[in-house]
Formats: C-alpha cells, structure tokens, sequence
C-alpha cells in the first residue's frame, strides 16, 4: 500500500498543478539593495559552502520527494547523477517503505552507487524511531531527516493523526544515531516556536519547507474521491520567507529554506535572510524524468541567477551575502510584524 501510495504521488506532481494556488513564498516582498559599485569581480565569486560537514560547490540542496516504488529508480539515478555531477547535496523520500520491504531497497541505495562523495540525506518520520538506524545504514545517509507532514496525514485517507509524543521521539532518535539529524516540514513551514521545540532536542538542521511550493494538501486532493478537505486546505502554511526569518531569528542552528524557491535570485533573498542553505524539489524531480542532463542545467542556471544576485549586492561569497542590506515589504514584512519580528535589521547592515 506504501509503495502504490509513492507511485501515485510520483504520478501526481507530474501530471497535475500541485503548486499554492493563492499564497506566495513571500519572497517576492523582499528586495535586495543593488550596488551600483559592487567593487568584486563576478568570476571570483565563491558560492561553496562548508556547513554539512562537507565541502560542496553550492547551497542548493535536491530535497526529499521521490522513493518507495520501482519507478522512483530511475528517478533517484538521474538526481543522483547530477547531485554528483554538480557536487551538492541530495535527499530522498521517506525510507519506511525500503525498510519494511527490502525488495525496494534499491530505489534509495541507487542513490548512493551514482553519488559516492557528496550528501546524502536519508528521510524517516517522526514516529519511526526504529527505522533510524536502518535508514541511515541503507543510503549510507551523511544526514538523517525526519519529516514532519501534519497536513498531509490529516488529508490523506491512510493518514496517521496521532501525534502525540513527537517531540519525545525526536529526541530519540537523535540519541540513537551516529549522524546530524536534520527537522524538515514538507511545505507549509515551520513557526518559530516550535524551532526553539527543535533545538531543545538537539537537532542539527532545520529545514523550514515553507508554504508557496508544492502543497501536500493538493497531492493528496488528486487522490481523493471527495475533494472538500483538500480543496480547503490547499494553501494552509506559513510562507517560506516568513518561516525563514521566524526561524533564523529564534534559533542558533544552520537552517535551510525551502518551498517555492525556483531560482537563484530566490536563494540570494532567502540566505540574505539568514537561511544557510536553500532547497528545491518539485522543478528537480520534473527535469529528471527527462533526464540527468536536464537537472544538471537546471542547477547550471540556478548557480549563474545566484551568482549575478551576489554580484548586484556586492558579495563575493554566502557570508558576505548573509550581511546584505534589503528591505521587507507588503504582507510578509505586516505578517513578521504582527509576530513580533524586526524587520528593520535587515535595512543597514
């Protein structure tokens, strides 16, 4: 049933517009400061990053969406081939299926055969503590993430809505594993206090999947007979660059922002928020049933849109461009206010 279940998601995000209707990332309410005389040569600049532990040639991270089912083989290969190729970093989809069903197994370790040296991030849920393990040992994961799909199980007609003791049971699993372990929601975002929930456990990583990308809800909608409950709540979430700044602002761990985020102009606003790293999963897993070559120029594009972004506000490298002056405008910057969030940090930095 699991694995029917990951087809026919993987069928969906294909076929049908799983994108928020009506709320937006929130990104297009931020703007960069453009310097005139950026006083850095943009072939010097250096978008690498060192904050998982490994060297990897951009923040662009491939984040979990795929696996489970046979056809996510094919699927996994060719992400992993251009995570390889580009040197960033690569999640997969929940691992329950692999480790329940052994003989799906090779939809996830594909990922490692054609990506031997850069992250890889293995995916269990909250409850699953004694998956953990077995997880990290079937990908060979550098990183295990737990995800946190609220919503989603509360649309889907097999979904699991008890959730009580998560909290206990991050922690948990955390004590119970030799590798970082990252928080990740799956697309309506995550408020500043549960972050500080989060770091209380000892997590390493926080992914925020805000709301403005893919919406779980509308996945599961697809799937239903009675479209009512989907339908209503297509848009539920907090918005990435709301999520991101309730987040960065509350917590002292490296987080990554994500949901929505389609291009590099995108990452240089969410990491001049203060994100350390940016994810993107819906426009990865389209181009790789094209094929690997196609996520490769997709992240090809990505790092070029970054790169100019860096070069209009003068940074020559993500520290640098974490210091860049912009201003927050329209509902998000009245959204942050409203909680209690000071936007005019950002202004003059």
């Amino acid at each position: 049933m699991i694995s029917d279940r990951k087809l026919e998601h993987l069928k969906v995000c294909k076929h049908y517009d799983v994108q928020y209707k009506n709320k937006k990332t929130g990104f297009n309410d931020i703007e960069l400061i453009h310097k005139a005389l950026p006083e850095i040569d943009q072939n010097e600049i250096d978008l690498s990053t060192n904050v998982f532990g490994k060297k990897l040639d951009s923040p662009l991270f491939i984040t979990a969406i795929t696996g489970g089912h046979p056809f996510a083989y094919k699927i996994n290969k060719e992400l992993a081939i251009a995570a390889e190729s580009a040197h960033i970093g690569l999640g997969l989809g929940s691992q329950r299926a692999a480790v329940e069903h052994p003989d799906l197994r090779d939809t996830y370790t594909v990922a490692r055969e054609n990506a031997p040296s850069t992250i890889l991030v293995g995916n269990i849920g909250a409850p699953q503590i004694e998956y953990a393990n077995k997880a990290v040992e079937i990908l060979d994961a550098d990183i295990l993430a737990i995800h946190l799909n609220p919503l989603q199980e509360s649309i889907q007609p097999e979904g699991d809505v008890n959730a009580k003791g998560y909290i206990k049971s991050i922690g948990e699993i955390v004590d119970s594993v030799d590798v970082p372990v990252m928080i990740k929601e799956t697309g309506t975002g995550i408020s500043s206090s549960d972050a500080k929930l989060l770091e209380e456990q000892k997590i390493d990583f926080i992914d925020v999947a805000g709301a403005g990308g893919t919406s779980w809800a509308a996945v599961e909608t697809y799937r239903l007979k009675d479209r009512y409950l989907g339908e209503l709540f297509w848009d539920w979430g907090i918005p990435t660059a709301v999520s991101t700044v309730e987040v960065v602002q509350s917590v002292n761990i490296p987080v990554i922002s994500s949901g929505g985020i389609r291009s590099g102009l995108d990452a240089a606003k969410a990491i001049a928020l203060g994100a350390d790293a940016v994810g993107i999963a819906l426009p990865m897993m389209k181009n790789a049933f094209r094929g690997h070559e196609e996520v490769i120029d997709y992240i090809n594009k990505f790092n070029k849109s970054l790169e100019i972004a860096m070069f209009l506000v003068g940074a020559s490298n993500l520290d640098e461009l974490k210091n860049a002056d912009l201003v927050i405008k329209g509902e998000t910057k009245e959204w942050l206010n409203e909680r209690g969030f000071n936007t005019n940090i950002y202004l003059r930095r």
